[in-house]
């Protein structure tokens, strides 16, 4: 009981953490809208810049590591407004913090529930980052179709691709494959060449479908042929691997639901199938009337 509720703990200042640190999509698209990229929350009490502050010795760690490079990569991926540095100084933050809090109530030192909060309070945010990453590369492979439709349509009407980006990303709603093309064309007007642009969004998402998306784009330009025909292929390649990822999906579903089934369905089954009949023969009402 102890340790659920300390896990509660941890898991509220964990939460309450990450709403002061991670914006919300309103305010990445109008950041983005208005070109400030380096983030407009310097009022939040804990802002980035302050976390990287907290624990300095933490750079060179990361450099000499390696392992900054990975969590960039990964922070990108989740398009998380806060740094490698800043983002492994919270997971030490939310370590110390657990830790005091276990003290504080306990009254004592348990080295075994002191490990495994700090196991928490250390792997917890890597959980958030991972299931962001899944729920970005969904929705970007959701809509990728239909954004390729778009591109083809405003190419053969007369725009190049830079143009035809734009207009998508003004007229449609804000998605999360919006938001990696408006951090395309931002690095396109900073002044990276458009197909490094292109390349460095297929290496931060690490998504097949994108992958193929941009290679088309670059084997269209090198070869000069038609960037609409190569779209309307591409579409039609990305909607088959969607229609396949669902039926996977649906395949799956049976599996799934065995466990519950079998733990929870079934034995209130039996409680209500089997319960008279077991107090019936406790009490010996069943054996008077076979009699």
């Amino acid at each position: 009981m102890e340790i659920i509720i300390f896990v509660i703990i941890i898991t509220s200042i964990l939460l309450v953490g990450l709403s002061l640190i991670i914006s919300d999509k309103q305010t990445i698209k109008m950041d983005k809208q208005y070109g400030d990229l380096s983030g407009a929350h310097s009022s939040k009490l804990l802002h980035p810049n302050k976390l990287a502050a907290i624990f300095p010795f933490t750079r060179s760690f990361l450099e000499k590591s390696g392992l900054g490079i990975k969590l960039k990569m990964k922070i990108d991926a989740a398009h998380l407004r806060i740094g490698a540095q800043a983002f492994f100084n919270f997971k030490l933050l939310i370590m110390l913090v657990g830790s005091i809090v276990v003290v504080v109530l306990m009254q004592k030192f348990d080295p075994i529930i002191f490990i495994v909060v700090l196991g928490l309070g250390y792997f917890i945010p890597d959980l958030y980052l991972k299931s962001k990453i899944t729920k970005r590369k969904k929705e970007i492979v959701r809509v990728l179709p239909e954004t390729i439709d778009l591109l083809g349509l405003c190419i053969e009407a007369g725009l190049d691709f830079t143009n035809a980006v734009k207009w998508v990303v003004e007229k449609t709603p804000s998605t999360p494959l919006m938001e990696e093309l408006v951090f395309v064309l931002e690095e396109i007007r900073w002044g990276k060449p458009r197909i490094q642009a292109l390349k460095d969004m297929s290496r931060r998402l690490d998504i097949s479908e994108i992958s193929s998306f941009v290679q088309t784009i670059i084997q269209a330009e090198r070869m000069g042929t038609p960037v609409a025909e190569a779209f309307t292929i591409l579409s039609e390649d990305a909607r088959a691997q969607r229609f396949h990822r669902g039926e996977r999906i649906a395949l799956q579903a049976p599996i799934k639901i065995l466990l519950p089934l079998i733990f929870f369905i079934m034995p209130v089954i039996g409680i209500v199938i089997g319960g008279p009949i077991l107090l019936q023969f406790m009490t010996g009402g069943l054996l008077s009337g076979m009699k």
